[in-house]
């Protein structure tokens, strides 16, 4: 039964939320309730992650040199495989997402979604509105000026790397009739704290021939709807493996294709850069895990980091079927917990995401490692749900936290759960 009282406080508090969305595919999302931790606990949670974050990084070097076969066998389209390897700008990625199993002081790793992370306008700015509710400490209060610092950094290398005279033409984009992908775009454009102009998706203009007007050549490139030349473009909502095959449904060109061959040929730059797609793959995981076992890539330092905050992870359940293990097979390419499967140590499901979405991606292989239980206050009363952590990293530097509550398979119904510091409690 609905609290009329409690639904009261809960529109109160989030309409404060400028552009915001409470709920979601018309049921309620944001949670008037928050859970409460020590500084000691925020603080462990973003030194895993910097950690963590700092694995990838070194791979992304090793994963650029490697052979186009070896790059299909990771799940990388080979529509993108050139993509995949062009580095644009110093930083491998600008706004990454870890999603972490915390369980007291146990911290792992589920996977790291480097190249179009959600989450954003809850962590960074919707958290603190609830914070204020409850008289809580913000843990997220200073993650927006390191989010402004690195976007802005990220901007410069990419105008540097285009040279080109004047001041960049900055857009950022992202699928218009989104309300979720379109606030949190706008939300990013507004603290990057320059010029700029929001376009939708669908409303962009790729131009992939020189094109004579009036005896001005015209070069390829992206353009807005009035014709302006984008030189720096920022993609909310737009996956490289989904872009790969995006077809124009009015000429039925792949413009897909197209813009990753504009990209390449330095046309236009695009945050996240390439190198953020190319460690999305989960894949990357089990690649990450192999070399820990074959204990020649990583320094001892990063033995035991991977000791302490990876999963083992494979591209084959073996391991888990010989030991009796229970493990999860996910898509290396896969999203809010679609095509998640959970099984048994003796390779039966126990659990499953009704979504199929992703049946043919290249699966991976991990160890199951269950997501705490908690009780969180909602619209219709208390409920028991999994909690997962999102830490988000920029440019390798710990920012927002957050917690999706839901399933034992996070998915896109989970509830975003606020996260405070009580200063009284220890730690």
């Amino acid at each position: 039964m609905i609290n009329p009282q409690f639904q009261i406080d809960r529109d109160r508090v989030y309409s404060q939320v400028p552009y915001f969305f409470p709920d979601l595919y018309d049921v309620e999302y944001a949670l008037l309730d928050i859970h409460k931790q020590t500084h000691a606990d925020i603080h462990e949670i973003r030194v895993a992650a910097e950690k963590v974050g700092a694995i990838f990084v070194k791979v992304a070097s090793l994963l650029r040199d490697l052979d186009d076969e070896t790059l299909l066998q990771l799940g990388y389209p080979k529509e993108a495989l050139t993509y995949c390897r062009i580095k644009t700008i110093p930083q491998e990625y600008i706004i990454g997402r870890l999603d972490f199993v915390v369980s007291n002081s146990d911290i792992k790793l589920l996977e790291f979604n480097s190249d179009t992370p959600t989450f954003i306008k809850e962590t960074f700015h919707a958290n603190d509105f609830v914070c204020n509710h409850f008289g809580l400490q913000n843990p997220n209060n200073d993650s927006t000026d390191i989010l402004r610092r690195e976007m802005r950094k990220a901007v410069t290398a990419s105008w540097k790397q285009l040279n080109r005279p004047g001041t960049p033409k900055i857009v950022f984009t992202s699928h218009g009739d989104n309300i979720e992908d379109m606030w949190t775009t706008r939300f990013l454009q507004e603290h990057l704290d320059l010029p700029s102009e929001y376009v939708s998706l669908d409303e962009l203009k790729i131009l992939t021939e020189p094109v004579d007007e009036d005896g001005i050549v015209i070069e390829p490139g992206v353009f807005t709807p009035s014709g302006e030349r984008i030189d720096i473009l920022y993609r909310q909502t737009y996956p490289i493996e989904h872009l790969v095959n995006d077809i124009d449904p009015t000429t039925n060109e792949n413009i897909g294709q197209e813009l990753i061959k504009l990209i390449v040929e330095n046309k236009v730059m695009v945050i996240n850069p390439p190198s953020a797609f190319l460690l999305q793959s989960k894949a990357v995981q089990a690649l990450i895990w192999g070399l820990h076992e074959d204990d020649k890539y990583f320094t001892k330092d990063e033995h035991t980091i991977i000791s302490r905050y990876f999963l083992p992870t494979y591209l084959e359940p073996d391991v888990f079927l010989k030991t009796n293990q229970p493990y999860v097979r996910k898509p290396s390419f896969g999203r809010e917990g679609d095509t998640v499967e959970i099984f048994n140590g003796l390779g039966e499901t126990i659990n499953a995401e009704p979504q199929r979405t992703y049946s043919d991606t290249l699966p991976v292989y991990q160890a199951f490692h269950p997501l705490p239980l908690a009780t969180v206050q909602t619209t219709t009363g208390e409920k028991q749900q999994h909690l997962m952590y999102g830490c988000f990293l920029l440019n390798n530097k710990a920012g927002a936290i957050g917690i999706r509550a839901g399933s034992a398979i996070t998915n896109n119904l989970s509830y975003f759960l606020p996260v405070g510091i009580e200063e009284s409690l220890k730690g």
